[in-house]
């Protein structure tokens, strides 16, 4: 039951950081701002090293050489690339990392949804991780919790912007974020059963942090215009993919 333990753990931690939100009560939107564009980016380049240094490789490892074999791995990455495509542009899922949209106001509880579901996925793929191996675990869930820092902050602004009260915004934002842990159980108890069939997480985890590395963090860091800032950021990118390194040696 120790794995189960450290899944538990693993989330939990990742529902704490709903509380983060509170940060947009505390800061100026500039000095908000340049804090969440340093996280996107490094969130980025920690999603994309999660990705190609960890998950990619120890799937290829598991599943061995065989060209069959191996087309799989790369099917299932496409797989979750292609089903967060559909989350996000179909079911409204959209990973906001910044206080300027307004436009959304409207869709404030909606957010709270998608989120909570996309909560219990990542559950579900943390606790997939820990069954495969400690370190893998490691880390899917430091992955996650860099990407989950930025949005918990933008969700947050997104529910007191939309008339949410900022007590009951913390309180609903965390409930969602609960979700990780309610995942995290149902996945242990599911995916043990599945043996070598949880493998498929790998891969499929690895397609749905390229995608919203590439599709929904990397697009924001682009929009800066100052080329020292952009330089900046594409060094903070690159300390996210150096981190990863650093915990594959």
């Amino acid at each position: 039951m120790t794995t189960l333990y450290w899944i538990i753990f693993a989330t939990f931690i990742i529902s704490l950081i709903s509380f983060i939100g509170a940060l947009v009560l505390f800061l100026k939107e500039k000095i908000l701002d340049k804090i969440l564009v340093f996280l996107v980016s490094f969130s980025a380049g920690a999603l994309l090293g999660g990705a190609f240094l960890h998950l990619l490789p120890e799937a290829i490892i598991s599943v061995g050489a065989e060209s069959k074999t191996l087309l799989k791995v790369f099917l299932y990455l496409i797989f979750g690339f292609c089903l967060f495509f559909i989350l996000e542009n179909f079911i409204k899922w959209h990973h906001h990392h910044s206080t300027r949209h307004p436009e959304i106001m409207p869709f404030s509880y909606l957010v709270l949804v998608s989120d909570g579901l996309h909560n219990f996925i990542d559950g579900l793929v943390i606790a997939g991780s820990f069954l495969i191996s400690f370190p893998i675990g490691v880390v899917t869930s430091l992955a996650v919790i860099l990407h989950e820092i930025p949005q918990e902050i933008g969700d947050f602004a997104i529910l007191i912007y939309g008339g949410v009260k900022k007590t009951k915004a913390l309180l609903l934002n965390f409930l969602s974020a609960v979700m990780a842990i309610l995942g995290g159980i149902t996945g242990f108890f599911l995916l043990e059963k599945a043996g070598e069939g949880i493998l498929f997480l790998l891969p499929f985890t690895a397609g749905s942090f390229i995608y919203i590395a590439a599709s929904d963090l990397i697009p924001q860091i682009k929009e800066e215009k100052n080329i020292k800032k952009s330089l900046i950021n594409f060094l903070v990118f690159l300390v996210g993919i150096a981190l990863m390194l650093l915990i594959k040696s």
